[in-house]
């Protein structure tokens, strides 16, 4: 089921499965078929992409593409989406102690070609917003919310232990990271590095989370 699907099913309307008459779509090639689509859409930006190069460098039809992706935007949100859920191992989530320990442990460190890469890469994400704007919500499910849905957990342990204060808006802190990283990346087309990323731990969600500096670990 691609991010699109998910969306339509979690709102109630029938996957596409099940609307379209014809034979059963082969997902054996998706995971291959996202990888080239993520490494062309680097190469060539969003207007040089083409559903052609995907398939070639997939090594798989045209209509196979197609059978799964009704456009090019589609693909590029789930290829975007595969991506970024390789950052997270949800298997083996920190449980430092703190919640600056927590927040740390997954920043991830980049080579710099892959800092370049991304920002490419968010660069043609952009690019399907602008192009294709009733996609922000399968934006929003596939790429922001997975990183929300963590910092609320964590938050949420560093209330629970009596880290931080019970009167935090655990809602509104769990989106400043992730809202403050898709600006970053997406507007001013700048990497998302470990640097950027601590300034926003030590500087915003700390404080905000009543953590004095002393405590933060």
């Amino acid at each position: 089921m691609t991010q699109i699907e998910a969306n339509a099913a979690g709102s109630g309307l029938p996957p596409a499965e099940a609307v379209r008459p014809g034979r059963r779509r082969d997902h054996t090639r998706d995971a291959d078929i996202l990888t080239a689509a993520i490494e062309v859409l680097a190469e060539e930006g969003y207007d040089g992409m083409t559903i052609d190069m995907v398939a070639a460098r997939a090594k798989a039809g045209k209509a196979t593409v197609y059978r799964r992706w009704a456009s090019k935007g589609e693909l590029v949100v789930d290829a975007v989406a595969c991506m970024k859920q390789g950052d997270i191992d949800y298997d083996a989530l920190p449980d430092t102690g703190t919640l600056r320990g927590d927040l740390v442990a997954m920043i991830r460190p980049r080579t710099i070609e892959d800092a370049e890469r991304k920002v490419q890469v968010m660069a043609g994400l952009a690019s399907v917003l602008t192009r294709s704007p009733e996609l922000a919500g399968a934006v929003d499910a596939a790429i922001i919310e997975p990183r929300a849905r963590l910092n609320r957990l964590f938050l949420q342990r560093a209330v629970d232990r009596g880290e931080a204060s019970p009167d935090c808006d655990i809602d509104v802190l769990s989106n400043v990271s992730v809202s403050m990283a898709a600006y970053r990346s997406l507007v001013q087309k700048k990497p998302v590095d470990r640097e950027f990323l601590l300034s926003i731990i030590d500087g915003v969600i700390l404080p905000a989370a009543g953590i004095a500096p002393a405590a933060r670990g």
